[in-house]
């Protein structure tokens, strides 16, 4: 079995501790070999250690996320599965109108809430 290389910036399910709930932190520094060693709270900003565990799951599967559309008004930690970007996960509201999404390669600037 192949192990799955990651770049800085990219996305991993992790719990954290001071949130206490798992859910999208940012890669923040990888080894050579592209294994994680440290990321950030995408919610808190926490930084902390990574460690691959039975806890770090690609995606729940009970969180069922909705097709992202951009007439919708979105709230942090909301879920969304985007054409092009696949799943992600609504970490900050910028505007009245802009949200940064954590997507699976890296986070990304998304509008909402247009009439």
């Amino acid at each position: 079995m192949e192990k799955q290389t990651y770049v800085i910036g990219q996305r991993a399910d992790k719990l954290c501790t001071k949130c206490n709930e798992e859910h999208g932190h940012i890669v923040t520094s990888v080894t050579k070999r592209g294994q994680i060693l440290r990321v950030s709270c995408s919610k808190c900003g926490t930084v902390s250690s990574f460690k691959l565990s039975s806890r770090t799951s690609p995606r729940r599967s009970a969180q069922v996320a909705s097709a992202y559309d951009r007439t919708r008004i979105y709230r942090v930690s909301q879920t969304m599965m985007h054409t092009t970007f696949g799943v992600g996960e609504v970490t900050a509201v910028i505007e009245p109108r802009k949200i940064d999404v954590l997507f699976q390669d890296r986070v990304r600037r998304l509008i909402h809430a247009q009439a």
